[in-house]
């Protein structure tokens, strides 16, 4: 003989204790938990109680619609990356021919889990044009996706942010070449053979 199947439905879960018998109901809206017990006496059986217990569900969730989904997280750094723009990288891709062309890749996430992307050859339109119409491009896309909250005011403000990365990578190397100068081993007096 099978055991008898207990229905199931989303929130609805049996409560079976030393004195308690039937069905609870539970909705979370809010950070809060609404619940209610149905009880097995009360309603006529597991059956009745089951049913009463689903109708309540679906009348606590019409009245407390969901929220809506969270706002889509803004990344403003990336610290490896070269450009200092998030979003926009310095790559190679390869033509029809295969031959390497260095670009300026955007990328942008329109909705979540899909994502864009689009290029500007430095060979076409010169690396600050190139990486000018990359920031454009990256700020428009944001600013249709995230409107006012997208912190940027202009696209220009991202086009300024290589300059200081720039200047950043510059002074960092002429620091290591400095380093790398003074650790030299300048040659002293050979030490005598006997």
């Amino acid at each position: 003989m099978s055991a008898p199947v207990t229905p199931s439905a989303k929130g609805v879960v049996r409560i079976d204790g030393a004195s308690t018998h039937g069905w609870q109901v539970r909705v979370y809206r809010g950070g809060k938990t609404l619940s209610r017990l149905f009880s097995d006496a009360r309603y006529g059986g597991p059956d009745g109680a089951f049913a009463a217990a689903v109708a309540a569900r679906d009348a606590m969730e019409a009245e407390a619609p969901p929220p809506p989904p969270p706002a889509r997280r803004l990344f403003s750094r990336n610290r490896l990356n070269q450009t200092g723009v998030t979003g926009i990288s310095r790559t190679v891709k390869r033509d029809a021919r295969g031959r390497p062309h260095e670009v300026y890749s955007v990328t942008w996430s329109p909705s979540p889990g899909r994502s864009r992307s689009t290029s500007y050859s430095i060979r076409r339109w010169g690396e600050d044009t190139a990486f000018r119409l990359a920031c454009q491009k990256r700020w428009a896309e944001m600013r249709a996706i995230h409107g006012e909250r997208y912190p940027v005011a202009s696209f220009l403000d991202l086009y300024r942010q290589k300059a200081a990365v720039d200047a950043r990578a510059e002074a960092r190397s002429a620091a290591w070449e400095a380093e790398r100068e003074s650790t030299r081993k300048r040659p002293g007096p050979r030490p005598e053979r006997r």
